[in-house]
């Protein structure tokens, strides 16, 4: 045999073995938005206990018998009564995640500077683009559907709640699950987290992130006070207050996401208006906004170093 020949291919098979692994940009992805939910706890343990919270409120209530006065009412009474637990339970929990995902934007970019770790986080193979749209993925992809699936667990349970109860006290339980719009409303919440929370919300959500990657200390402060700023000196300049409206628009949702029909509430099909909000100038824009704001943020993170 060739010594040469053999030296050659021994050579080959170990630069092969040493050779790094080419990691895609989707696996990468992938891990960085497990990272961010290692790293993040608060982003499910804050609307699972406040979901736990609704479920002990709910139980107490439910063996009190204080919703059992609406199975006594007519159909249209009964389902919204019905319905008022529930909806109150999933307001309380898209409140949560919500506030979870502020707070979260907010020390996402700034945190990694104040504890010295973004230096050990750059010298992995990660793009500052894939660390911050990880980052902007979490408040617009994870919180809502993390929302979605307690949101559905929770009402699921208060629905076997009360049902056990009934049981037990030989009340209506084919009422209950009759005229409770269970269904309607878990498409009615999912609509309205996919066109809301993870739309109509980017531009704040945006913002937010570049407060992180830009502020040294005080990041809420210097995410509001401009704001802040501008309208207050619009007042008083011009003695309007168009930047204010502007700002509560986008905050409440915007009447583009969800169009409720008088004398239709429980109906989904009144509420959901895909074309229409589709076709807003406000949904486009703020996503143009938040896409700035976004590489505004990638380019911060490149150049910036610890605080």
């Amino acid at each position: 045999m060739n010594p040469q020949a053999n030296a050659i291919s021994e050579s080959s098979l170990e630069s092969q073995a040493i050779a790094p692994a080419v990691i895609s940009a989707t696996r990468r992805m992938y891990w960085s938005v497990r990272r961010e939910l290692w790293e993040s706890r608060s982003i499910y343990i804050a609307p699972l206990a406040v979901a736990a919270v609704i479920l002990v409120g709910f139980l107490l209530s439910t063996v009190a018998g204080i919703w059992e006065k609406a199975l006594r009412l007519d159909p249209v009474q009964q389902s919204a009564k019905l319905a008022e637990p529930y909806s109150f339970a999933a307001l309380l929990i898209m409140l949560t995640t919500f506030i979870v995902g502020v707070f979260y934007c907010l020390d996402a970019l700034h945190g990694e500077r104040r504890d010295r770790s973004i230096l050990f986080w750059k010298s992995l193979p990660v793009s500052d683009l894939t660390a911050v749209l990880s980052k902007a993925s979490i408040p617009l992809v994870v919180l809502p559907l993390l929302t979605f699936a307690i949101t559905v667990a929770t009402q699921w349970i208060m629905l076997l709640l009360s049902t056990l109860v009934l049981l037990v006290s030989g009340g209506g339980v084919s009422t209950l699950w009759t005229h409770l719009p269970l269904l309607q409303m878990w498409l009615l919440l999912l609509y309205h987290l996919v066109t809301v929370h993870a739309l109509w919300y980017a531009p704040i959500f945006g913002w937010l992130l570049l407060v992180s990657a830009w502020a040294r200390r005080a990041a809420f402060l210097w995410a509001a006070l401009p704001l802040l700023a501008i309208g207050i000196v619009e007042k008083i300049a011009f003695h309007t207050s168009h930047f204010t409206a502007l700002l509560g628009y986008r905050v409440s949702g915007g009447p583009e996401s969800v169009t409720v029909a008088p004398g239709s509430v429980l109906d989904p099909m009144t509420h959901l208006t895909p074309g229409h909000f589709l076709i807003s100038p406000g949904l486009w824009i703020g996503l143009a906004i938040a896409a700035a704001f976004l590489a505004a943020a990638v380019r911060l993170r490149r150049y910036q170093g610890p605080i």
